[in-house]
């Protein structure tokens, strides 16, 4: 019974200089796309599925809004009505705004937590 694995290497060393280049470059084209390629497709991955969940984040938030915006133009009667009709409008933005300056506010909170750990 023959041990294949040390007759590879001396027939790797015995082989014409042609059959070793192409080898190499076999090896290299292999590991390079080993390094980057396969690196790339996740991080490619990663990208999608952030901007995916961004956008339907942002969207939900809008919905929101325009739910609540609805809310507070049909449920209060006739609070907002005439020359307060605008009022809805501005609670909606300023409830936004509070609401992304505390998201703003907690994710730089968080992130300076996460690089001193």
């Amino acid at each position: 019974m023959s041990d294949t694995t040390a007759s590879a290497p001396a027939q790797s060393a015995n082989a014409p200089l042609p059959q070793l280049v192409l080898e190499l470059k076999e090896m290299v084209v292999d590991y390079v796309k080993q390094e980057t390629v396969v690196p790339l497709r996740y991080l490619g991955r990663y990208l999608a599925f952030g901007i995916v969940g961004a956008f339907l984040l942002g969207l939900g938030v809008v919905l929101l809004g325009v739910g609540g915006l609805r809310a507070l133009q049909t449920e209060t009667g006739t609070t907002f009505t005439g020359d307060w009709s605008w009022a809805p409008y501005g609670i909606v933005v300023v409830v936004m705004l509070l609401g992304g300056a505390l998201t703003w506010k907690t994710r730089r909170g968080w992130r300076d937590r996460k690089e001193h750990t």
